[in-house]
């Protein structure tokens, strides 16, 4: 397993097949992540564990943190403490959101560090994706999301994600 350590420890790179730091990669809890995020042969969204996120956010106020699920997950399901809603998709089609760029823009310059979680951590790599192309230089996918991967009996939440590791949430 390689890591690509510009976004500093354990800050995993794009994963994508064709990168070349591309070798399999898992999270601390052995899920396996094939995500797609090379501009240009460039390196730019890196990834986050849950923990790590939340650090990095301590350490550079900065940062605009991004939650992209659907407002009735952001209102019903919880939010992280500090998290600005803008969503990717959402219902009742769950067409992807033509203003989600736009959105983003007005909450942040391009060259401010953009955290973006959702979910389980999928959601938020195509909105990733999406913020690159439009310019966006530091763009951070949070692994696991806020309720992190299906357990063996289809739950989320009891595996990993932002909410399992004990980290600042809230519900309307």
């Amino acid at each position: 397993m390689r890591e690509f350590m510009e976004g500093g420890a354990g800050a995993a790179c794009c994963l994508d097949q064709k990168c070349e730091f591309y070798h399999g990669l898992t999270s601390s809890s052995g899920a396996a992540y094939n995500a797609r995020s090379i501009i240009a042969g460039t390196h730019a969204m890196k990834h986050l564990e849950p923990r790590q996120a939340f650090e990095f956010l301590k350490q550079n106020p900065n940062t605009v943190f991004i939650d992209c699920r659907s407002e009735m997950e952001y209102l019903f399901v919880g939010h992280p403490v500090g998290a600005i809603h803008v969503a990717w998709n959402d219902g009742p089609n769950w067409d992807i959101n033509p203003q989600f760029v736009a959105h983003v823009k007005k909450a942040a310059s391009v060259d401010r560090p953009i955290i973006v979680i959702c979910r389980s951590g999928n959601r938020s790599l195509d909105a990733g994706h999406a913020l690159e192309e439009a310019g966006f230089t530091q763009v951070y996918n949070v692994l696991h999301g806020f309720e992190g991967e299906l357990d063996d009996n289809h739950h989320r939440g009891s595996k990993t994600g932002w909410r399992f590791d004990g980290l600042p949430w809230e519900q309307c």
